[in-house]
């Protein structure tokens, strides 16, 4: 009898250990554009995506639109990556269970590149509350022409940065210009040097963070400018710096 009961607790320890190991480490919502210019930055991020979620235990789903977005719909996910979508045309419940995620620290969030395209756009007003978690900004241009640009990191020690090099360059991007800099709302992680755009572009802000994250929310939360082009993943520095915000926003 006693031989019985070790077996079957030795059985039930390493069925509970088999289920640990298989069980994601957490669950990651990504919001991305299925259409227009932005289209084959998210076709390469999602192949990227699913290998990095795959290869560390964690799961991500896609919406191509705010529709199914409310609390309970957030609720399920730790992280929410939005993946070159807008901040405007959200339903009005997405935008009320959004801004309690990040205000109550819910979960984690990830913006890159058109996240700041903030503004009167398509019809639609500002979404203020958009514009002040990212320091207050409001769009102003971009360089529709395309520029490569050196990206200086100034925050080393943060987690996010951990094995990016101290500058790399962006080969292909439209850098925003936007109406001031966000640094006095925000912590800035990197900024591009406008001086080495190739070629010159006159667009240019002066102080021009790309990218930082916002410590007056709950939420752990950082904006990388850099997402247009699929280019960004053959880049070392920025694929490490996308996997290391993933963890670090996730709280991982």
């Amino acid at each position: 009898m006693k031989k019985i009961t070790i077996t079957l607790s030795l059985l039930i320890l390493s069925l509970c250990y088999a289920w640990a190991q298989k069980a994601p480490r957490f669950k990651v919502i990504a919001l991305y554009e299925n259409g227009g210019h932005h289209i084959e930055y998210s076709k390469a991020a999602k192949i990227w995506l699913d290998k990095l979620a795959a290869d560390s235990n964690f799961t991500i789903d896609y919406i191509q639109n705010t529709d199914k977005i409310d609390s309970a719909f957030l609720a399920g996910y730790q992280l929410f990556i939005q993946l070159d979508y807008p901040p405007y045309g959200w339903k009005d419940k997405a935008v009320v269970a959004f801004q309690n995620y990040i205000e109550q620290g819910r979960g984690g969030w990830i913006g890159f590149h058109h996240s700041t395209l903030l503004g009167e756009f398509d019809g639609f007003q500002m979404w203020q509350w958009f514009s002040q978690f990212m320091g207050g900004i409001r769009y102003k241009n971009y360089i529709g022409t395309f520029v490569k640009g050196k990206v200086n990191v100034e925050d080393k020690a943060h987690p996010v940065m951990k094995g990016v090099s101290r500058s790399f360059i962006v080969q292909k991007e439209e850098f925003y210009t936007y109406d001031k800099s966000p640094r006095p709302n925000v912590h800035v992680l990197a900024s591009v040097d406008e001086s080495t755009y190739k070629p010159v572009s006159d667009i240019k802000m002066g102080d021009h963070p790309v990218i930082w994250t916002n410590p007056n929310y709950k939420s752990r939360n950082i904006y990388i400018f850099m997402g247009h082009s699929p280019v960004l993943f053959e880049s070392k520095d920025y694929k490490t710096l996308f996997s290391n915000a993933i963890f670090w926003a996730a709280g991982k």
